[in-house]
């Protein structure tokens, strides 16, 4: 009996496309929480990353059915894409901009982890995060995207680069646009940075 937790994403690909219907639930299996907590971070609400998530599936499974799926290596890559797409013409599709301000503090975003001497500590830090968390999702969707990809999913700027299809440079940009506007909500609050 073959394992399909073992076998490399094309080789599960192939056995798809050959009508091996195992092949693509254990895909889908693969890169489901990555998948779906990306699109979620992104549109804030389960409703829509369900629907987002069930769509990006289809479209994946017609793609590979098709061939338009090309083997380099990058799976997760490509689906990632696709969600990104999706989310993007989502946006489109409702007109949902605007930027809020909130609570919350930057400084988590620029430091290693917080070092937890004692449980105070701990839940210091938890809400801190937290609050971080709860920020970002006040950003215009470009900016949390990059926040997101650098910050939570650990991609270098290269990586986010080709992920959203933006330069290099304007992954940065936005990157700094999203500390800028966090600073701004921090301002503007007059949230405290220190911990006593």
């Amino acid at each position: 009996m073959v394992n399909y937790n073992t076998l490399e994403d094309q080789v599960l690909i192939n056995n798809y496309i050959k009508g091996d219907d195992e092949a693509i639930n254990t895909l889908i299996e693969r890169y489901r929480q990555k998948i779906y907590n990306y699109i979620l971070i992104l549109v804030r609400d389960t409703n829509t990353a369900d629907d987002i998530f069930q769509e990006l599936f289809i479209k994946i499974i017609s793609s590979l059915k098709s061939g338009k799926y090309a083997d380099n290596g990058k799976f997760s890559s490509w689906v990632l894409r696709i969600a990104h797409n999706m989310v993007i013409d989502h946006f489109r599709v409702n007109k949902q901009k605007g930027f809020v301000s909130t609570d919350g503090d930057v400084t988590i975003l620029n430091n290693k982890e917080l070092v937890e001497k004692n449980i105070e500590d701990k839940l210091i830090s938890e809400q801190t995060k937290e609050d971080v968390r709860k920020m970002v999702d006040f950003l215009p969707v470009e900016q949390r995207e990059v926040v997101i990809l650098r910050h939570y999913m650990g991609m270098s700027f290269k990586e986010i680069a080709e992920q959203t299809g933006v330069s290099i440079n304007t992954a940065l940009g936005r990157m700094r646009y999203a500390l800028l506007n966090m600073r701004k909500m921090i301002s503007d609050h007059s949230l405290s940075l220190e911990f006593s």
